[in-house]
Protein backbone atom coordinates (compact mmCIF):
# COMPACT_ATOMS: atom_id res chain seq x y z
CA UNK A 1 0.00 0.00 0.00
CA UNK A 2 2.80 2.39 0.96
CA UNK A 3 4.78 1.60 -2.18
CA UNK A 4 1.72 2.34 -4.31
CA UNK A 5 1.33 5.79 -2.72
CA UNK A 6 5.01 6.56 -3.27
CA UNK A 7 4.81 5.57 -6.93
CA UNK A 8 1.74 7.78 -7.45
CA UNK A 9 3.47 10.75 -5.81
CA UNK A 10 6.55 10.34 -7.99
CA UNK A 11 4.44 10.15 -11.14
CA UNK A 12 2.48 13.22 -10.07
CA UNK A 13 5.66 15.22 -9.56
CA UNK A 14 7.15 14.05 -12.85
CA UNK A 15 4.15 14.98 -14.95
CA UNK A 16 3.04 18.15 -13.17
CA UNK A 17 6.30 19.41 -11.69
CA UNK A 18 6.56 22.12 -9.05
CA UNK A 19 4.39 25.22 -9.21
CA UNK A 20 5.55 27.77 -11.78
CA UNK A 21 4.98 31.49 -11.16
CA UNK A 22 4.24 33.87 -14.02
CA UNK A 23 4.58 37.66 -14.42
CA UNK A 24 4.12 40.21 -17.22
CA UNK A 25 6.76 42.68 -18.41
CA UNK A 26 5.72 45.47 -20.80
CA UNK A 27 8.10 47.60 -22.88
CA UNK A 28 8.39 49.57 -26.11
CA UNK A 29 10.29 48.97 -29.32
CA UNK A 30 13.84 50.31 -29.12
CA UNK A 31 14.06 50.21 -25.32
CA UNK A 32 16.26 47.99 -23.16
CA UNK A 33 13.85 45.65 -21.38
CA UNK A 34 14.76 44.01 -18.05
CA UNK A 35 13.00 40.71 -17.33
CA UNK A 36 13.49 40.16 -13.56
CA UNK A 37 14.59 36.89 -11.96
CA UNK A 38 16.35 36.31 -8.63
CA UNK A 39 17.18 33.50 -6.24
CA UNK A 40 18.41 33.49 -2.66
CA UNK A 41 22.18 33.40 -2.02
CA UNK A 42 23.24 33.17 1.65
CA UNK A 43 26.73 31.88 0.97
CA UNK A 44 28.90 30.97 -1.99
CA UNK A 45 27.64 27.40 -1.76
CA UNK A 46 24.21 28.63 -2.80
CA UNK A 47 25.51 30.01 -6.11
CA UNK A 48 24.23 27.74 -8.87
CA UNK A 49 23.69 27.51 -12.59
CA UNK A 50 20.61 28.77 -14.40
CA UNK A 51 19.29 29.34 -17.90
CA UNK A 52 16.92 31.57 -19.82
CA UNK A 53 14.82 30.13 -22.63
CA UNK A 54 11.94 31.02 -24.93
CA UNK A 55 8.64 29.36 -24.13
CA UNK A 56 7.32 27.94 -20.87
CA UNK A 57 9.67 26.11 -18.54
CA UNK A 58 9.86 22.36 -19.36
CA UNK A 59 10.46 19.59 -16.86
CA UNK A 60 14.22 19.96 -17.20
CA UNK A 61 16.61 22.66 -18.40
CA UNK A 62 15.31 25.31 -20.85
CA UNK A 63 13.67 24.90 -24.21
CA UNK A 64 15.15 27.21 -26.87
CA UNK A 65 17.88 28.45 -24.49
CA UNK A 66 19.15 31.97 -25.13
CA UNK A 67 21.67 32.35 -22.28
CA UNK A 68 23.32 30.12 -19.65
CA UNK A 69 25.41 30.87 -16.56
CA UNK A 70 27.22 28.63 -14.11
CA UNK A 71 26.47 31.17 -11.38
CA UNK A 72 29.79 32.94 -11.77
CA UNK A 73 29.93 33.89 -15.43
CA UNK A 74 27.95 33.54 -18.66
CA UNK A 75 28.79 30.24 -20.38
CA UNK A 76 26.44 30.44 -23.39
CA UNK A 77 24.90 33.42 -25.14
CA UNK A 78 22.68 33.09 -28.19
CA UNK A 79 22.87 36.79 -29.14
CA UNK A 80 24.65 39.92 -27.94
CA UNK A 81 21.17 41.41 -27.38
CA UNK A 82 20.70 39.07 -24.38
CA UNK A 83 22.67 40.10 -21.31
CA UNK A 84 22.88 39.28 -17.60
CA UNK A 85 23.78 42.65 -16.11
CA UNK A 86 22.78 41.89 -12.52
CA UNK A 87 25.14 40.77 -9.77
CA UNK A 88 25.31 36.99 -10.35
CA UNK A 89 27.04 36.37 -7.02
CA UNK A 90 24.01 37.85 -5.22
CA UNK A 91 21.53 35.78 -7.20
CA UNK A 92 20.40 38.54 -9.58
CA UNK A 93 20.01 36.72 -12.89
CA UNK A 94 17.60 39.21 -14.53
CA UNK A 95 17.64 39.15 -18.32
CA UNK A 96 18.29 42.38 -20.25
CA UNK A 97 16.96 42.51 -23.84
CA UNK A 98 18.86 45.24 -25.68
CA UNK A 99 17.02 47.34 -28.28
CA UNK A 100 13.80 45.36 -27.98
CA UNK A 101 11.78 44.42 -31.05
CA UNK A 102 8.17 43.34 -31.46
CA UNK A 103 9.41 39.81 -32.22
CA UNK A 104 10.82 39.64 -28.67
CA UNK A 105 7.28 39.40 -27.30
CA UNK A 106 6.35 36.05 -25.81
CA UNK A 107 6.95 33.72 -22.85
CA UNK A 108 10.43 33.51 -21.26
CA UNK A 109 11.53 30.87 -18.81
CA UNK A 110 13.93 31.60 -15.95
CA UNK A 111 15.16 28.28 -14.52
CA UNK A 112 17.48 28.21 -11.53
CA UNK A 113 18.94 24.74 -10.91
CA UNK A 114 19.11 23.72 -7.25
CA UNK A 115 20.57 20.53 -5.80
CA UNK A 116 18.22 17.62 -5.37
CA UNK A 117 15.33 16.27 -7.36
CA UNK A 118 12.55 18.52 -8.50
CA UNK A 119 13.99 21.52 -6.63
CA UNK A 120 14.54 23.82 -9.61
CA UNK A 121 13.11 27.32 -9.34
CA UNK A 122 11.04 27.91 -12.47
CA UNK A 123 9.51 31.27 -13.42
CA UNK A 124 7.56 31.99 -16.58
CA UNK A 125 7.48 35.65 -17.59
CA UNK A 126 5.36 37.12 -20.38
CA UNK A 127 7.07 39.91 -22.31
CA UNK A 128 4.93 42.34 -24.32
CA UNK A 129 6.75 44.73 -26.68
CA UNK A 130 4.60 47.51 -28.15
CA UNK A 131 5.33 50.11 -30.81
CA UNK A 132 6.67 53.43 -29.62
CA UNK A 133 3.96 55.98 -28.95
CA UNK A 134 3.75 58.86 -31.46
CA UNK A 135 2.65 62.28 -30.28
CA UNK A 136 -0.59 63.41 -31.97
CA UNK A 137 -0.77 66.86 -30.43
CA UNK A 138 -1.90 69.48 -32.96
CA UNK A 139 0.37 72.51 -33.56
CA UNK A 140 -0.44 75.68 -31.66
CA UNK A 141 -2.45 78.27 -33.55
CA UNK A 142 -2.04 81.89 -32.59
CA UNK A 143 -4.95 84.24 -33.43
CA UNK A 144 -4.78 87.99 -33.18
CA UNK A 145 -7.98 89.82 -32.28
CA UNK A 146 -8.96 93.40 -32.97
CA UNK A 147 -11.28 95.25 -30.64
CA UNK A 148 -14.05 97.35 -32.14
CA UNK A 149 -15.50 100.49 -30.61
CA UNK A 150 -18.40 100.07 -28.13
CA UNK A 151 -21.74 99.61 -29.84
CA UNK A 152 -20.16 98.59 -33.12
CA UNK A 153 -21.34 95.43 -34.88
CA UNK A 154 -18.11 94.95 -36.79
CA UNK A 155 -15.07 93.13 -35.48
CA UNK A 156 -12.42 95.37 -37.05
CA UNK A 157 -12.06 99.14 -37.07
CA UNK A 158 -10.91 101.30 -39.99
CA UNK A 159 -9.41 104.80 -40.03
CA UNK A 160 -9.99 107.27 -42.90
CA UNK A 161 -7.64 110.24 -42.93
CA UNK A 162 -7.87 113.17 -45.35
CA UNK A 163 -4.47 113.92 -46.86
CA UNK A 164 -5.58 116.61 -49.39
CA UNK A 165 -4.37 120.20 -48.91
CA UNK A 166 -7.79 121.81 -48.67
CA UNK A 167 -11.44 120.85 -48.95
CA UNK A 168 -14.19 123.43 -49.49
CA UNK A 169 -17.91 122.84 -49.08
CA UNK A 170 -20.28 125.87 -49.40
CA UNK A 171 -17.55 128.28 -48.32
CA UNK A 172 -16.62 126.20 -45.26
CA UNK A 173 -13.50 124.07 -44.79
CA UNK A 174 -14.01 120.60 -43.34
CA UNK A 175 -11.47 117.91 -42.45
CA UNK A 176 -12.67 114.31 -42.08
CA UNK A 177 -10.38 112.22 -39.97
CA UNK A 178 -10.69 109.74 -37.17
CA UNK A 179 -12.02 106.22 -36.69
CA UNK A 180 -15.05 105.08 -38.63
CA UNK A 181 -16.80 102.32 -36.75
CA UNK A 182 -20.38 101.20 -37.01
CA UNK A 183 -22.89 101.51 -39.86
CA UNK A 184 -24.27 104.96 -38.92
CA UNK A 185 -20.81 106.56 -38.47
CA UNK A 186 -19.50 105.22 -41.77
CA UNK A 187 -22.65 106.39 -43.60
CA UNK A 188 -22.25 109.92 -42.21
CA UNK A 189 -18.59 110.08 -43.24
CA UNK A 190 -19.43 108.79 -46.73
CA UNK A 191 -22.20 111.42 -47.19
CA UNK A 192 -19.88 114.24 -46.10
CA UNK A 193 -17.18 113.11 -48.53
CA UNK A 194 -19.70 112.93 -51.41
CA UNK A 195 -20.97 116.52 -50.75
CA UNK A 196 -17.52 118.07 -50.69
CA UNK A 197 -15.59 119.47 -53.65
CA UNK A 198 -11.97 118.57 -53.66
CA UNK A 199 -9.26 120.75 -55.09
CA UNK A 200 -6.50 118.50 -56.31
CA UNK A 201 -2.86 119.60 -56.40
CA UNK A 202 -2.78 119.44 -60.22
CA UNK A 203 -5.73 121.86 -60.44
CA UNK A 204 -3.97 124.25 -58.08
CA UNK A 205 -0.88 124.23 -60.31
CA UNK A 206 -3.02 125.00 -63.44
CA UNK A 207 -4.72 128.00 -61.81
CA UNK A 208 -1.39 129.38 -60.55
CA UNK A 209 0.03 129.17 -64.08
CA UNK A 210 -3.01 130.97 -65.48
CA UNK A 211 -2.62 133.80 -62.98
CA UNK A 212 1.08 134.15 -63.79
CA UNK A 213 0.33 134.29 -67.52
CA UNK A 214 -2.33 136.98 -67.13
CA UNK A 215 -0.01 139.03 -64.93
CA UNK A 216 2.82 138.78 -67.47
CA UNK A 217 0.54 139.92 -70.33
CA UNK A 218 -0.66 142.86 -68.27
CA UNK A 219 2.92 143.95 -67.54
CA UNK A 220 3.86 143.75 -71.24
CA UNK A 221 0.78 145.74 -72.23
CA UNK A 222 1.68 148.50 -69.76
CA UNK A 223 5.23 148.60 -71.09
CA UNK A 224 3.98 148.94 -74.70
CA UNK A 225 1.65 151.79 -73.78
CA UNK A 226 4.43 153.66 -71.99
CA UNK A 227 6.72 153.15 -74.98
CA UNK A 228 4.10 154.60 -77.37
CA UNK A 229 3.54 157.59 -75.13
CA UNK A 230 7.21 158.35 -74.87
CA UNK A 231 7.71 158.19 -78.63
Amino acid sequence: MLSCVCVNWILLVLFTGPAVSESVVVGEVGQNIIVPCNYSVRSTSDITSMCWGRGSCPNSQCSQPIIWTDGWKVTMQRSSRYLLQGNLLEGDVSLTIVNAEEEDSGIYCCRVEHRGWFNDQKTNLKVVITKARISTASPHTYTSEQTSAPGSTRESSFTITDTWPSVSASGATQTASGPCSGTSDCSAVTANLQNTSVLLPSQQYSENGLYIGIGSCAVLLVILILALLLT
